[in-house]
């Protein structure tokens, strides 16, 4: 064995005892990070406290600056650290925000996203009941105990399952959770004359938690008779926006609906061209890469689930068509050889953008450099 053999053998073992020590201060934090958790769900504190993540990222940057650390990389480290953090805190009970709420149906309770809420409020210790397609039968003996029930089923049959629900208490909370909000929130105005709210969880099946996850509340009327509902989400993390229901179609009209059928469009056409999958991946930069993972794993998915967000607002044709009317313009600029138009119009959207166009930038390099590791 030469001297240099030697030398890189005894760094390389001093670098394994320290990434060892590592691990094991990893596991140290996480037993504590777990006592935090259910220290919290005694109290009944949200686990996620913004105010005190921030402190900390901030000290710990400092102090990497003092050492000659890159502040970048410790911040990337240690907000990985507090995702592992919260999770291992939810795994404790939560806080019951209205122990005195009753029986809560969640219609729909064995789906992707009501199993979510199911699991959340059975944490909670609140009375969760399912109803099902086929419990109609038996629905009415719950229906008329119940505090809240929140409607989860799909799009397209939201509507007919809220007509079902005439017979509930005055004072129930009618929920839903479908991503358009002015159709069901008027037909469940229409239907019950209790508190009625309109909710959009923005987030899919796949999460664990509501811990930095937000839920679009839509009034309805007596928003004062659900507010222990929305404490309740800020209990188990999620952060509340309120919007009027036609606000949030519009919105969503953009940015669901219009991304979700440019992206199959896009599919679509990476597909009738005869695309290689493998040789695009292969050759691309961290960017397409991520681009890629992106229309990849909206196809993984369910399409009827799609097809009912595209479909469900007859608003959203027009948008679409707005749409592919300022994609042929931009592509007559090209073709026209026009590049002093296509330039005007790319330093337009750039001022409208604002100081959102270097944030942006900014937090994309964080996931590019995430999306090239995985390679």
């Amino acid at each position: 064995m030469t001297e240099f053999d030697r030398a890189l053998g005894e760094l390389r073992d001093e670098i394994d005892s320290i990434d060892s020590e590592l691990v094991e201060l990893l596991a140290r934090r996480r037993l504590v990070t777990s006592k935090v958790g259910a220290l919290k769900s005694k109290v009944g504190m949200p686990i996620y406290a913004p105010d005190r993540e921030e402190s900390l990222l901030a000290r710990r940057r400092a102090q990497a600056r003092e050492v000659g650390i890159d502040a970048d990389l410790v911040e990337d480290i240690l907000r990985r650290l507090m995702r592992d953090s919260y999770n291992s805190q939810d795994e404790s009970g939560y806080r019951c925000v209205n122990p005195d709420a009753g029986e809560i149906i969640i219609v729909g309770g064995q789906g992707q996203l009501g199993r979510i809420f199911v699991d959340l409020f059975k944490r909670s210790n609140y009375q969760v009941h399912i109803i099902e397609k086929d419990d109609w039968q038996l629905a009415e003996k719950v229906l008329c105990k119940a505090s809240l029930v929140i409607v989860a089923v799909p799009i397209r049959i939201t509507s007919m399952i809220i007509q079902k629900l005439s017979n509930l208490p005055t004072n129930c909370v009618l929920a839903d959770v479908t991503s358009v909000k002015e159709s069901p929130v008027y037909e469940m105005m229409k239907v019950h004359s209790g508190p009625v709210v309109g909710l959009h969880p923005m987030f899919g099946p796949d999460v664990t938690g509501l811990i930095k996850q937000t839920i679009i509340t839509c009034e309805g009327r007596e928003s004062e008779q659900y507010q222990w509902l929305l404490e309740q989400f800020k209990v188990w993390g999620a952060t509340i926006y309120p919007v009027s229901a036609v606000e949030h179609d519009k919105a969503m009209s953009l940015v669901q609906v219009m991304r979700h059928f440019s992206t199959i469009a896009y599919g679509y056409h990476l597909m009738t061209e005869g695309a290689q999958l493998n040789q695009l991946v292969d050759m691309s930069s961290p960017i397409y890469r991520l681009e890629l993972i992106m229309v990849g794993r909206l196809f993984a998915q369910d399409p009827i689930l799609y097809a009912d967000i595209i479909f469900a607002n007859s608003d959203n044709i027009a948008m679409m068509k707005r749409f592919a009317y300022r994609f042929l313009e931009l592509l007559d600029d090209v073709e026209q050889g026009d590049k002093s138009a296509f330039v005007a119009v790319f330093e337009q959207v750039s001022s409208w953008f604002g100081d959102y166009a270097d944030t942006f930038l900014k937090e994309s390099k964080g996931m590019l450099a995430k999306a090239n590791e995985i390679r």
